[in-house]
C-alpha cells in the first residue's frame, strides 16, 4: 500500500465511521494529540477538541447525519475529498430551531496523514446552501 493509499483509507474511516455513523471511539484512534484545523468553524477551536466538538455538536443538530464521497485524491500525506453530507435537523443548529427539514450539502476538504494519525484539516463547505434548505436564507 502506497503512502497516498495509506492516507486515504485513515480519511475514509473517519468520514464513513466517526461523522456518518457518530463512532467516537474512533475519533481518538484517527486524530494525532497535535491536530491542527487551519479553517475552524465559528465558535471552535482549532484544534483536535474543537473537532471533536464539532463532530458531535453536528450529530446533535442532524443526528441521521452521514456523507457521501464522490472522490478522492491524494498527493503523498495530504488527501483532497469531495462529498455531500445529508441529514435532517432535528437539533439546534447555529441558533436556528430544528426544522425537521432533510438537508444536503457539498464540501471539499484536504486531510493531512503522517503516521496514520490526521494531523491537519482545511475545507470549505457549502453553508450557504444548507441555510438556504434550513429557511434562514430567501432568495
Amino acid at each position: 500500500m502506497t503512502e497516498s493509499d495509506a492516507a486515504k483509507a485513515v480519511v475514509r474511516r473517519n468520514t464513513e465511521e466517526v461523522q456518518g455513523k457518530g463512532r467516537f471511539d474512533i475519533f481518538e484512534e484517527l486524530f494525532a494529540d497535535a491536530f491542527v484545523d487551519h479553517t475552524p468553524q465559528p465558535h471552535m477551536t482549532p484544534d483536535k477538541a474543537g473537532v471533536r466538538k464539532l463532530y458531535g455538536y453536528i450529530r446533535e443538530a442532524f443526528p441521521d447525519f452521514h456523507p457521501k464521497i464522490h472522490w478522492q485524491l491524494a498527493d503523498g500525506d495530504r488527501v483532497i475529498t469531495y462529498k455531500t453530507y445529508y441529514g435532517t435537523h432535528e437539533g439546534d443548529f447555529l441558533g436556528i430551531a430544528p426544522t425537521h427539514r432533510k438537508i444536503h450539502f457539498e464540501t471539499v476538504d484536504v486531510m493531512r496523514v503522517r503516521d496514520g494519525k490526521i494531523t491537519d484539516h482545511w475545507g470549505v463547505g457549502n453553508l450557504f446552501s444548507l441555510m438556504q434548505q434550513l429557511g434562514v436564507l430567501k432568495l
